[in-house]
């Protein structure tokens, strides 16, 4: 068994755990960054890139499809070649994977081991049964799996989760899709542009991660008139049967449905790597789901010499947060025991359905009743958007009835992923309304849409 001993043992080499590497070299100080899987971040290899890869693919047809209302025609029809599709997803993919290796080539070799890490006590790891890791701190950046419930491995094969997508080398005829969150909605809404057809289940009325009642039956009903999408699904059973899927569900009449598919998708959450750890070997305390409990300021673990950081801690599963995240926790445990409130920035989630949905600051769910005012505006009349044929949507904007303050907002509609970048950076800044208000809007882009929002929100706190 080799032994090593180092300032900080970083355990994952993703986002957050090679930020956390980069942050602790900073400080001049010794590491290892440990991986037991494939170099390449979660992001790249079968999250963010080619689900993006996807959409672009399935956002060409769906246009193709659809030029006859400006009075453009095409001749003939608009074909999707699978095996195409999902050769450009898997090329551009690995391209993408490629530059995150390379970064991780660069890393010199005594800093990297490869095994899977398990505690032996706080600061003890043993890894891949070769080698045994003497740290004076640790950083745990394992990352996050699909969460799949047990009922669904009756389905054998036939079951798949997002990982699968992106190793396909053709297109599937019919697939089920669990889960209307960010993954389901995308791939689901993607692949059934692309001609697979696809049902959608929902539970307990979720559409993406939208907390605002208004907003969410808003997209509930938009998504509901392109796809096949029940939104509180009451399925019976599910078995597989040869190579096909068998679901049996009650419609919405309350009629029995039997129904065949190639695959079901389940995009039914993610559950942070914790399990293999060891950590009950350690003197940290665990929440149920296995995290251990830790400041979210300064991602300390307890008061011991151990972080964690990115989807391990389950707070805020996206890159940017992730990279924020390794700093912090890369930054305090290269400082330990001074450790320091990280930086956060204003909240920002994107979906990018179409139309997509964002939310920027404070969720609906998170404001106090009374305490607020909500803005509106709906995108079937906005000007640009119906230009574009692009006017689907309802947008939600929250002030605090003391300040004035802009709080946040849950939306849906067109370019919201740009949008949500100026209503992130207003949050950030503490902006009023009205302070907004004095903003340039120009004419017309779909940005006028946010100044309708504002302005009634602006009527609603000066009333």
């Amino acid at each position: 068994m080799r032994k090593l001993n180092v300032d900080v043992a970083v355990i994952g080499a993703g986002t957050a755990g090679l930020a956390a590497y980069r942050a602790v070299k900073a400080h001049g100080q010794s590491a290892v960054i440990i991986e037991g899987g494939a170099y390449g971040t979660t992001c790249a290899r079968v999250g963010c890139m080619p689900s993006k890869l996807l959409i672009a693919a399935a956002d060409a047809a769906f246009d193709a499809r659809h030029t006859a209302p400006f009075g453009v025609y095409v001749d003939g029809e608009v074909r999707v070649d699978g095996v195409a599709v999902m050769a450009r997803v898997r090329r551009e993919r690995d391209r993408f994977v490629g530059f995150v290796v390379n970064g991780v080539d660069a890393i010199p070799a005594d800093d990297k081991l490869v095994g899977h890490a398990r505690f032996i006590d706080n600061t003890v790891l043993e890894v891949g049964g070769h080698s045994e890791v003497h740290a004076r701190r640790v950083v745990i950046a394992t990352g996050s799996s699909p969460k799949v419930p047990a009922s669904f491995r009756a389905l054998g094969d036939r079951l798949i989760v997002n990982d699968d997508v992106f190793a396909w080398h053709d297109l599937p005829k019919r697939v089920a899709v669990f889960g209307p969150g960010v993954i389901g909605l995308e791939l689901g809404q993607a692949l059934s542009r692309l001609g697979v057809r696809v049902r959608l289940f929902g539970k307990g009325g979720a559409v993406g991660p939208l907390t605002d009642p208004a907003v969410r039956a808003a997209a509930a009903a938009t998504f509901g008139a392109e796809l096949d999408f029940d939104a509180d699904a009451r399925v019976l059973d599910m078995q597989k049967d040869g190579d096909e899927a068998v679901l049996r569900y009650l419609d919405h009449d309350g009629r029995e449905i039997t129904e065949r598919f190639d695959y079901v998708l389940a995009a039914t959450g993610r559950e942070p790597n914790v399990h293999h750890l060891g950590l009950e070997n350690t003197t940290l305390a665990l929440e149920a789901n296995g995290v251990p409990l830790f400041d979210k300021a300064t991602l300390q673990c307890g008061a011991s010499p151990v972080f964690i950081a990115g989807d391990a801690n389950n707070v805020l599963p996206l890159l940017h947060e992730a990279a924020d995240e390794g700093r912090t926790a890369g930054d305090n445990a290269a400082r330990y025991p001074d450790v320091r409130p990280g930086h956060r920035r204003a909240t920002i989630a994107v979906v990018f359905s179409d139309p997509q949905i964002a939310m920027v600051g404070q969720r609906h769910a998170d404001l106090e009743e009374g305490s607020f005012v909500t803005g509106a505006v709906s995108f079937e009349d906005q000007g640009r958007s119906r230009v574009m044929l692009k006017n689907k949507g309802l947008m939600h904007v929250y002030a605090d009835k003391a300040t004035g303050r802009f709080l946040g907002a849950e939306w849906l509609g067109p370019r919201a992923e740009n949008i949500a970048h100026t209503l992130a950076w207003a949050v950030q800044m503490g902006l009023t309304v009205d302070e907004m208000l004095a903003m340039p809007f120009y004419h017309p882009v779909v940005e006028e849409g946010v100044r309708t929002a504002l302005r009634d929100a602006a009527a609603k706190l000066a009333g």
